[in-house]
């Protein structure tokens, strides 16, 4: 090779090095946009930890800034500020959308349906997140689950709930399926992002609500707003939360930055339901020891009545669309393996730890 023309190939080399690694150091700056009050324990937190992970894990080449519910959108808008663009990225729960596509409350929460543990074994081995996608392709999102609050409570009551009669008339906030059943059994529903809950039980704008479970109701205040603490969240068994991401965000992502970004969702995943089993029961201990809350079960024929109705609620959701059907074809065969395998396992190990039945430190 001539000098002239080795100098001009070692130039090309040099430049294509150089391409090479100004592309490998491009770096990225998204919003996050969430349903939750800006680092509220548990929920709030989780999309905290998503950034501070995805940026120690892609270092610095992808920045993510959180915005609580209200500083950049309002909580019940973060679906359509990620599929429009004006976030790249949003944390929150499926039932809130449930006005565009009523099939996402399946990947929510499900009356009387399958818990956390069960939920995570469906998205990710039962088929359950494809279908998530699928159903999110039309809005231009992808979405992974994002954490789980675990089964909740079944609410805070401003009166005593001693059968299905005492329900008639109340105003409650509860979102979702739960919600539908809970109007069907005479219960006036108001939907209301978390941040507004307090201020609505304490005037009287609603006289009960349900929100998560013992370590965000603790953190929200609601013993001084309510009497009664009721369980089991029958509504709930487990909230999957959701980060929706705009589709053209992600394609413009290097693949490695993609793979740091799902990595980093998995991740959070389960540390949010570690976070909230780990927290729960102290949480729960201070509001009946420090506060003197009263914590009751809820009646037999309450829950009789629950199961009842979300049998006809799921029901008219799987007929109400083709995807809806889909879904919950899916989704009930799951939980009927599942459920089945776990009687003899995760039931059968409950029932023989703790032989005598219902065992709490309240007083009922």
């Amino acid at each position: 090779m001539q000098p002239k023309a080795l100098v001009m190939a070692m130039a090309g080399v040099s430049m294509a090095l150089a391409a090479g690694t100004t592309q490998a150091q491009e770096t990225f700056e998204w919003k996050l946009v969430t349903s939750w009050p800006k680092n509220f324990p548990g929920v709030g937190q989780g999309p905290e930890r998503l950034a501070k992970l995805v940026e120690d894990m892609s270092d610095g080449r992808l920045q993510i800034e959180v915005f609580g519910a209200g500083q950049l959108v309002p909580g019940f808008e973060v679906f359509d500020a990620v599929s429009e663009g004006t976030a790249e990225m949003g944390h929150s729960a499926s039932y809130y959308w449930k006005g565009k596509a009523p099939a996402a409350q399946f990947f929510a929460a499900v009356p009387f349906g399958m818990n956390a543990q069960e939920m995570n074994a469906w998205l990710h081995y039962g088929g359950g997140l494809e279908l998530w996608n699928e159903l999110y392709d039309q809005f231009g999102l992808d979405v992974m689950a994002a954490g789980a609050s675990g089964v909740q409570m079944g609410g805070w009551y401003n009166e005593e709930i001693n059968s299905v009669d005492d329900l008639d008339g109340l105003k409650m906030r509860m979102p979702g399926l739960g919600g539908e059943v809970m109007s069907r059994m005479g219960v006036a529903i108001v939907n209301m992002p978390g941040g507004e809950i307090f201020t609505s039980l304490q005037s009287g704008a609603i006289d009960a609500t349900e929100w998560i479970g013992p370590y965000n109701d603790l953190a929200f205040g609601l013993h001084q707003a309510a009497d009664y603490y009721y369980y089991p969240g029958w509504h709930e068994p487990t909230v999957m939360f959701e980060a929706i991401v705009n589709e053209e965000a992600m394609a413009s992502l290097p693949a490695d930055l993609q793979a740091i970004l799902k990595t980093a969702v998995r991740d959070v995943n389960q540390d949010v339901l570690d976070e909230y089993t780990a927290r729960n029961n102290d949480a729960l201990q201070t509001l009946i020891n420090e506060h003197d809350v009263e914590l009751r079960r809820l009646p037999d024929d309450v829950l009789a009545e629950a199961k009842k109705h979300s049998a006809d609620v799921v029901a008219e959701l799987a007929e109400s669309s083709e995807m809806a059907g889909k879904i919950y074809e899916s989704y009930r065969a799951f939980q009927d393996k599942v459920e089945s395998y776990h009687a003899i396992s995760e039931q059968a190990y409950y029932n023989a730890r703790n032989p005598k039945g219902d065992t709490t430190s309240s007083s009922e």
